[in-house]
């Protein structure tokens, strides 16, 4: 093996010193012009403050294009965003709700179990129910029964509409009855809760008055009145105004519990037929004359017994309604 010569392990150790020494100079230098450049920073930051403490006008015009500087940012940030709507302060008061623990209760329980029942929002329905007692206190009506109405007759949507113009929570019709909507400020107050709830009432009151019974007016309401057949409409009412009455006296009703399902009339006319006409008809004779006259009855009670003519409930209302 070669032994290196020692003028080469000279040579070799003056290039590391002298590329050490090269290295800690340039290391020195920086970390020097570092120090520098931030003394001379901070003089420069403190010959300025001390040169604006002594010139209020010039640090007044910083401050002024400092702030004009922000506020053009600001404005075109807000440029570019999308435009607010328009706030409407008094939306709150314009709300058809009321809080449930304002009502007595009685009127809570009420509320809660309706609301529940029908899936909407208990603080409107008991905005409904408290004017029900009052509405029922003015018209001497029971508020169950308005309470009922509605339930039947919308499940409590205020927009409800019919295939005849029916409108609203108690479904008025509003054409007919547009003379009671004019002290509200004219028919589109028909889709205002309280109002409608108000008109129908009035509607409500003039047919049990008209009818001279509960179960009458209704069918009137519903517009049966000339009718055989409304459809089960006031087996239905009734039925809900038991449970919101139970409800009210404190007592339990489950929330799905089913109302009455109405039996059609065609199918109610033909069970008296095959029980009553059997009965009445006499025994075929073999004589003429008493075939004759056994015919001439049995025509006679058929005709009797044959179901009315099926005729819509909403054609007949707008027809007595436009009476």
């Amino acid at each position: 093996m070669k032994t290196p010569s020692p003028l080469s392990e000279i040579y070799r150790a003056c290039t590391r010193a002298a590329a050490t020494f090269a290295r800690d100079v340039g290391i020195g230098m920086l970390e020097a012009s570092h120090n520098t450049l931030a003394i001379l920073g901070l003089a420069v930051v403190c010959g300025t403050l001390l040169f604006a403490a002594a010139r209020p006008d010039l640090r007044e015009e910083a401050e002024r294009h400092a702030l004009g500087w922000l506020l053009a940012r600001q404005e075109a940030r807000q440029a570019g965003e999308a435009p607010l709507e328009p706030a409407m302060p008094d939306a709150a008061s314009r709300v058809t709700a009321a809080d449930p623990a304002s009502l007595s209760k009685q009127q809570a329980s009420v509320a809660s179990w309706l609301s529940r029942r029908y899936r909407v929002a208990l603080e409107p329905v008991s905005r409904l129910v408290q004017e029900a007692w009052d509405s029922g206190r003015r018209a001497n009506l029971d508020p169950t029964l308005i309470l009922a109405v509605m339930a039947i007759e919308s499940s409590f949507n205020p927009f409800a509409q019919s295939s005849v113009g029916a409108q609203g929570l108690m479904q008025v019709l509003t054409r007919v009855h547009d003379e009671k909507y004019e002290r509200y400020g004219g028919v589109r107050a028909a889709f205002d809760p309280v109002t409608n709830l108000r008109v129908g009432v009035q509607v409500l009151k003039d047919c049990i008055a008209r009818a001279g019974s509960l179960e009458g007016g209704l069918r009137y309401y519903v517009g049966a009145a000339n009718l055989a057949d409304d459809g089960g409409y006031a087996v239905k009412v009734l039925a809900e105004q038991s449970n919101i009455r139970r409800i009210a006296d404190g007592k339990w009703v489950a929330l799905n519990v089913p109302l009455p399902t109405p039996v059609p009339a065609a199918a109610a006319v033909s069970d008296v037929k095959t029980s009553v006409v059997p009965a009445e008809l006499p025994q075929p004779n073999t004589t003429p004359t008493a075939l004759a006259v056994s015919e001439v009855k049995t025509s006679a009670a058929a005709l009797e017994l044959s179901p009315p003519s099926p005729v819509s409930a909403d054609v007949d209302q707008l027809a007595w309604a436009n009476r």
